[in-house]
């Protein structure tokens, strides 16, 4: 499996769990090939917390899970939005990126695809296509919150890439009892991406900008 031609990565994460569920396989992969990989978290979803746990689970659950794909700690950047209020809060989101941008100046941003229909995952998204937009781009699937879904990258995974990225949601307890919190919806999905490209294993993104 050759190396992926991106060095330094920005991987943006509305939610705490965000860039596990959309590219946590292609994040193992870029680790092991050796590249810088940032994370960025807009918002702890303190009021979305399920009853019986704490108001900042969420952190550490996101900690967790960045502890198992083997993110240094010194490149998780959280900030505090609440959440489902994104678009109140544009500007600041904005400068948050573009000061990432010059503090990593990262060659690959993951972000949400253009097509998910979350308020919060869409101002990311709009705001990261002003800050990064003479770079390359590239939109993560999130099965529950996209009509449609461009399936225009495909990056290749291995079993233990996929296996890490399953290790790290099942960090996320608190969110076990959604719809959407059963790992095996994305192991499932990797085979169905897989055989629509004649490969075993992929995640698959949506080309916002490929810059070469």
């Amino acid at each position: 499996m050759k190396r992926l031609p991106f060095n330094t990565v920005l991987a943006l994460s509305p939610h705490t769990d965000d860039i596990e569920f959309g590219c946590g396989g292609a994040i193992a992969r870029l680790l092991e090939d050796g590249a810088e990989i940032h994370t960025a978290v807009f918002s702890l979803c303190e009021e979305s917390v399920p009853h019986g746990y704490p108001d900042d689970v969420l952190l550490h659950e996101m900690h967790a899970a960045a502890d198992v794909l083997e993110i240094p700690a010194e490149n998780r950047h959280v900030y505090h939005y609440p959440v489902r209020r994104f678009p109140s809060y544009r500007q600041e989101i904005l400068e948050n990126l573009v000061q990432l941008k010059e503090d990593i100046q990262p060659d690959l941003v993951l972000t949400p695809s253009t097509h998910d229909v979350h308020q919060d995952h869409e101002t990311v998204t709009d705001e990261a296509l002003r800050a990064f937009r003479f770079g390359t781009l590239l939109g993560y699937e999130l099965p529950w919150n996209n009509l449609s879904f461009p399936n225009q990258a495909v990056i290749e995974l291995q079993q233990a890439h996929l296996d890490l990225k399953v290790k790290a949601l099942t960090c996320y307890e608190s969110q076990s009892f959604r719809p959407y919190g059963d790992p095996e919806l994305f192991t499932d999905n990797a085979v169905v991406r897989g055989i629509q490209n004649r490969q075993e294993l992929v995640e698959v993104f949506e080309v916002i900008k490929l810059f070469l």
